[in-house]
């Protein structure tokens, strides 16, 4: 981009916008990362290229996108609800956690854990990048209400109700056999209102319509929309309606943008792609059964199947559609950024963390100013993080 404007019609260049996104206080509530660590080659303290299955984030790449704060999600894959499973699915959740502290540990010179809404600012103070913890999946919890305890010691502040199918707390946004529970079940009740005591952000991505009205009725914290995107501008299960949006804004909560190119804009047909991933996944549909000769095998195809096939991507431009709808439907504090960074999301003009500045830079081109980026890039998550730490208090 060759120049911004801002709200009073000056002219910036972009090396301007640049600094200024470099100034800001920023954070994604939700990367993918840790898929990666189960490989020992995983060191987030070296530059890796991410065409090259280098994953789309590190501390110096974050460095270079101007990305202080990041939350790693412990992703567990939903499988078979028993007791034998949810015991496994609970060691796999722990050994992610380990993986996650180790990680960091690892880099202790660039990156710490953070625990609270104060610690984003406190540990990019000392020159480190602040990693949070979430859960993608309630699966790991079971039936077991006192290991949403566990997980909180262990450094969990949200977790994502569900994933792409039904659990025992709620149902899915996109299970193929439908509604379970006509919303959350009442085990899922319970957690609500556990995690609000803990201090547990509740994370509505992935979760049915009717599961969201429910959690808004009883949720006396605002809730986190991880990474979703607003359904009026790209119509898709996993984006929120307008409805919705509006239900997210009176709770305070907040809709962290995901830049997961099939959620920004609706994607050209692509036969050969689309005929090569279903057989991948088809090939590769037990996740968590998978050891990790098994998954290192699934990301090789997967990067080959990208290369023989390059997917179509969205733009920059496309995804700040969603911020412009949101913002005009319910106002800037209710709007952040999660990118679903290492689980789908790449722009065609952001394809990995060093890109953030391109979003800064067209928000800036579309009249956004210092006071609504600074609430976007981390205020508005922020507010609902220390609202949440409140109630519980």
């Amino acid at each position: 981009m060759s120049g911004c404007k801002n709200n009073s019609g000056k002219e910036i260049s972009t090396n301007e916008a640049d600094r200024l996104h470099q100034s800001l206080l920023t954070i994604d509530s939700h990367t993918d990362t840790p898929l990666r660590f189960s490989r020992r080659s995983t060191d987030l303290s070296k530059r890796s290229d991410p065409r090259r299955r280098g994953g789309k984030l590190d501390f110096p790449r974050m460095q270079e996108g101007g990305l202080d704060g990041v939350f790693f999600a412990v992703f567990v894959g939903q499988g078979p609800r028993t007791p034998e499973a949810h015991e496994k699915v609970k060691g796999e959740a722990l050994m992610l956690f380990d993986s996650i502290h180790a990680v960091v540990n690892h880099s202790a010179e660039l990156a710490a854990i953070a625990l609270s809404a104060g610690d984003l600012v406190s540990i990019n103070r000392q020159g480190k990048k602040a990693v949070y913890i979430g859960i993608e999946n309630g699966y790991p919890v079971g039936n077991d209400l006192s290991l949403l305890s566990r997980f909180y010691d262990l450094g969990a502040r949200y977790i994502t109700l569900c994933h792409s199918r039904n659990n025992d707390i709620c149902d899915s946004s996109t299970d193929k056999d439908g509604p379970e529970h006509g919303g959350l079940s009442d085990f899922g009740r319970e957690v609500v209102r556990e995690m609000n005591r803990l201090g547990i952000m509740i994370d509505v991505s992935h979760i049915s319509d009717e599961a969201f009205f429910e959690v808004i009725e009883i949720s006396r914290s605002p809730v986190i929309a991880s990474h979703s995107n607003a359904r009026a501008v790209r119509d898709h299960p996993r984006n929120m309606s307008d409805e919705m949006l509006l239900k997210l804004a009176e709770n305070g909560g907040v809709i962290q943008l995901c830049l997961v190119s099939e959620y920004v804009t609706e994607i050209p047909a692509f036969p050969e792609r689309d005929s090569a991933m279903e057989a991948l996944w088809a090939k590769y549909d037990r996740w968590n059964e998978m050891d990790d000769s098994a998954k290192l095998a699934l990301e090789q195809e997967y990067y080959s199947i990208n290369s023989k096939y390059p997917p179509e991507l969205a733009t920059v431009s496309q995804f700040c559609d969603h911020v412009d709808h949101i913002v005009d439907l319910i106002g800037i504090d209710h709007v952040g950024f999660g990118s679903d960074f290492d689980g789908g999301a790449a722009l065609e003009d952001c394809y990995d963390v060093t890109g953030l500045p391109n979003v800064t830079h067209e928000l800036l081109r579309r009249g956004y100013s210092l006071r609504d980026l600074k609430k976007f890039w981390s205020g508005n998550l922020l507010r609902v993080m220390k609202e949440v730490e409140k109630v519980a208090g």
